[in-house]
């Protein structure tokens, strides 16, 4: 299944948390024409959606639940600021917003806050799990190493040629060099089909 681009909002939800009703206007025209579903909430009330994106106003900052600030990071969060003084931009950047917007606010810049917003979570999440995937070749590359290590005590070889080994008898046996590194890290020595050559 591909993913929904960035650009293309029709169909996706937004909570909506905004506490001037004509900002809340300006919003609600402008989603209702880009095919944005609102849900309105008023902090302290309890959220029962999984929001595309969030749009919080900053002066119901800070928020002190923890339920609400876990709801906040499952999505895109865009900050309506009304203020620019660091105490207020601090409680902003909690919320690790992916965009915002300046109150108050205006038809303009809406649309982009969106995209901006939708490009960057994915981003994140892209790079999230590019760190996943490096954190764990580097935990099975400390298993090779103890495998490397190991064949090298055991068959009286020089790192290269222990890697070559380990490497090749993976290859006849149908395993990642990882996985193959594992067996012998358990077993203290290669499997017993595997002859030196």
């Amino acid at each position: 299944m591909s993913k929904p681009s960035s650009f293309s909002l029709r169909g996706r939800k937004a909570l909506v948390a905004i506490k001037d009703e004509r900002d809340a206007t300006i919003v609600r025209r402008q989603f209702e024409r880009l095919g944005i579903d609102i849900v309105a909430w008023e902090p302290g009330a309890k959220i029962d959606c999984r929001p595309d994106v969030t749009l919080i106003d900053d002066d119901f900052l800070p928020l002190t639940s923890p339920v609400q600030r876990a709801v906040l990071g499952r999505s895109p969060v865009i900050a309506l600021l009304g203020t620019e003084t660091p105490s207020r931009l601090k409680l902003v950047l909690e919320l690790d917003p992916a965009s915002f917007l300046v109150k108050p606010l205006r038809s303009a810049g809406i649309y982009a806050a969106l995209v901006l917003a939708f490009e960057r979570s994915e981003r994140t999440s892209e790079l999230k799990q590019q760190v996943v995937k490096l954190e764990q070749r580097l935990r099975s590359r400390r298993v090779v190493l103890a495998a490397v290590l190991q064949v090298m005590h055991t068959h009286a070889l020089a790192e290269p040629a222990a890697f070559a080994l380990i490497r090749r008898a993976a290859m006849e046996q149908r395993k990642t060099i990882e996985e193959l590194s594992a067996e012998i890290t358990a077993k203290g020595s290669l499997p017993a089909q595997r002859a030196l050559s």
